[in-house]
């Protein structure tokens, strides 16, 4: 590196590891740069001095990023740098580049030259189009099912021909696939997984093409790497060649989308294909304070597949990290609000104050709180809870069964699930109710007065609403909730999708609301009971919803704050079961995934970082008794101030009942906190059998969640 290179101007606010990577030559580098690091910074600059020193020129580079957002903003740093135009440059998302390559060669690829790109809803709509030709039944074969096989064998690098089914049902799948395949060629269409796919095989097997842009491409940048999946890393490869230079930053700590097909071992198999000498590391921090950094690299320290480093700030070590356990779900977030009404007082913005969870379903009461304090809020990357979809369809169901006269309700779930009634069944209908004055409601039960198939259609829909009004006679808002979503087919139909088992989570977190409802609502009249609980979820999801831009707290899911920063975070529900979630436990590497998303979520705090909990959480209309999460135990006892001053090796011992459950005659009760011989200490959190055979549930601190037969567990209630 010689002393003009280091004077440039663009190198001057950079530390001594950020100048190392930027100005390495004639070698391909990851650079491993961690939460706040300045990569971005890093990414701009390699690119600056790559044109500055005339190693290449403008359009002799291609760079990668994640987001159109993160394009755009590097070109426009990058212009703040040098005085040169972007216009030619090859910088945006995988997609983004593909489609450019594809456009310029479509002819390899058979595509017109004009072909059009699918987005997800046209392809679901295609993919139904196709299946109604094929005459095949939407319920054994899912729409959603059959899209999510394909983008799957798409992102995998699999066509329809390559495929072997392993029984008759994916043979089927895979049949549709291949007819798919024909009509986007025959209609001249691309869906987002098409063009990465289609852009390698134009590599794959065209000699000259792929030389061309060798040559053309001499130094290649990739933003997020470890986001990058299987197919998107093949792709790279094939673009660079053995001459090329690959400028990789990315943080595996940070690698948390397996379920999109990110592969973090992509990371290391760079090392070994591109012969990467060094990793550099970038750990200084520019967002947190050390105390936040500290926890947050003793969290992650316990995954043992990561490349390692160790972040630390200059900036000071802050306040300590603030922990808090609430009695219920209820407590923690009042708590939450408590803390931020005092944090607003004090001058911080409600823009700057973030509230994360784990699982959608989580944010219904934290909303419900927000609400109460009158205080506006913003969900980002997603709906309030009372306007998931999900949630208004279950919602539209029990208000037609309240009102028969509600036609926004009726035609919202007449169709859905789908039962076979199509738009113009719907016109008819319509044009009944209009001619005769009469609800839609009205009109339907004339048409099924008239048939006397009640099996399929309009009167298969009547007869459900009838037989569902039945169902829900005398029993509870709760009880009513569970059996609508049961009978209407909303929980089989949504178990199906690939985001299902959130949706499900949601529907499910309805029947506690209801169950809430019922317990902190004053009703005067036993009747209205119904009715005043949907005008309670109506106002609830009408109130103080922010717009971007305005002053307001932030709301998300752990996934939806990556890449974000906020002065004060509250990390909640920080429970065995929900944070790690219970479903990652029984998944290869599911905890160590997990783990990260701890990871990610500490790293977004600058200043102030909450972590809280709950003893006791409605889950499903039913309360359950919680251990404190592993990751708490993780964090060093001196980076904590426990606000209660319940100490680490406290279990949960007999949590105020916040709702009734049915007791055990037994002497050891839910919420009992025993010891095990074997398994050590642990809450006991339900029952299955009778007296004579009876089977107790226990959350163990250390074990995780088993059944025991009590006649022979030999159980010490502390």
């Amino acid at each position: 590196m010689n002393s003009p290179q280091v004077k440039t101007k663009f190198l001057e606010t950079l530390n001594k590891e950020q100048i190392k990577a930027v100005t390495i030559e004639n070698e391909s580098a990851l650079i491993l740069a961690g939460a706040g690091s300045g990569k971005t910074k890093v990414l701009t600059s390699r690119i600056s001095w790559l044109i500055h020193n005339q190693i290449t020129n403008p359009t002799g580079l291609l760079a990668v990023t994640f987001t159109n957002k993160a394009a755009k903003e590097m070109l426009m740093r990058v212009t703040d740098q040098l005085p040169i135009h972007t216009r030619g440059m090859w910088v945006g998302t995988f997609h983004g580049l593909c489609n450019r390559m594809l456009r310029i060669h479509h002819r390899e690829v058979k595509f017109p030259e004009t072909f059009q790109i699918l987005d997800s809803s046209d392809q679901l709509s295609a993919i139904k189009r196709l299946m109604k030709v094929m005459n095949v039944d939407t319920e054994t074969f899912p729409p959603k099912e059959i899209q999510y096989f394909i983008n799957g064998k798409k992102d995998e690098g699999i066509r329809s021909n390559h495929f072997k089914p392993y029984d008759p049902h994916t043979k089927k799948i895979n049949e549709i696939y291949g007819e798919y395949e024909k009509q986007c060629q025959r209609e001249g269409v691309a869906d987002f997984p098409e063009l990465l796919l289609a852009c390698y095989e134009l590599l794959k097997n065209n000699l000259s093409i792929k030389e061309h842009y060798q040559q053309r491409f001499k130094h290649i940048l990739i933003d997020e790497f470890q986001d990058t999946s299987e197919l998107q890393y093949k792709w790279l490869k094939l673009l660079a060649g053995k001459d090329n230079f690959i400028f990789a930053v990315g943080d595996d700590d940070q690698s948390i989308y397996a379920f999109r097909g990110a592969r973090v071992s992509n990371m290391q198999d760079l090392e070994k294909d591109f012969k990467i000498k060094k990793i550099i590391k970038l750990e200084q921090n520019y967002r947190s304070k050390n105390n936040i950094l500290n926890a947050a690299n003793a969290i992650i320290d316990n995954n043992t597949n990561r490349l390692g480093k160790n972040l630390w700030a200059a900036s000071g070590d802050g306040d300590p990290i603030r922990q808090y356990v609430g009695i219920s779900d209820y407590d923690e977030a009042n708590f939450i609000l408590d803390e931020i009404k005092m944090l607003h007082r004090s001058g911080v913005n409600y823009s700057q104050i973030a509230i994360l969870y784990r699982s959608n379903a989580q944010s219904r009461v934290l909303e419900h709180a927000i609400v109460s304090n009158n205080i506006p809020y913003r969900v980002y990357g997603g709906l309030r809870f009372f306007e998931r979809a999900e949630i208004k369809n279950a919602l539209a169901y029990l208000r037609l069964i309240s009102n028969k006269t509600d036609d926004n309700a009726f035609l919202r779930i007449i169709n859905f699930p789908t039962r076979g009634i199509g738009a113009r069944t719907i016109e008819q209908l319509q044009d009944h109710a209009k001619i005769n004055n009469c609800s839609l409601w009205e009109a339907a039960k004339k048409i099924e007065s008239q048939n006397e198939n009640i099996k399929k259609g309009v009167p298969f829909f009547v007869q459900l609403i009838k037989n569902l009004e039945d169902e829900i006679q005398g029993v509870s808002i709760a009880e009513s909730i569970e059996s609508i979503i049961t009978h209407s087919g909303l929980k089989d139909h949504y178990l199906k999708d690939k985001d299902g088992i959130d949706r499900v989570s949601n529907l499910e977190e309805l029947v506690s609301a209801a169950v809430t409802f019922i317990n902190t609502t004053e009703i005067e009249n036993e009747a209205l009971t119904l009715v005043e609980f949907l005008n309670f979820t109506s106002l609830e999801s009408g109130e103080l919803q922010a717009s971007a831009g305005d002053d307001a707290l932030q709301l998300m899911t752990i996934h939806s704050s990556k890449g974000l920063e906020f002065d004060v975070v509250f990390i909640t529900g920080l429970e065995d079961g929900l944070c790690p979630h219970e479903q990652s436990l029984s998944e290869a590497d599911g905890l160590e995934e997990e783990r990260r998303l701890m990871y990610v979520a500490v790293t977004r705090a600058k200043n102030k970082l909450y972590l809280t909990l709950a003893q006791s959480r409605m889950l499903h209309g039913q309360t359950r008794y919680n251990i404190p999460s592993r990751f708490l135990d993780e964090i060093p006892d001196q980076l904590l101030k426990r606000l209660n001053s319940l100490k680490k090796q406290d279990v949960i011992t007999s949590p105020i009942k916040t709702a009734p459950y049915s007791e055990s005659k037994h002497e050891i009760k839910i919420g009992s906190t025993i010891t095990h011989p074997k398994f050590g200490q642990g809450v006991v959190t339900g029952y299955e059998g009778n007296e004579n055979d009876l089977r107790i549930q226990i959350k163990f601190s250390t074990h995780g969640v088993k059944w025991l037969a009590m006649e022979f567990a030999k159980l010490t209630t502390i």
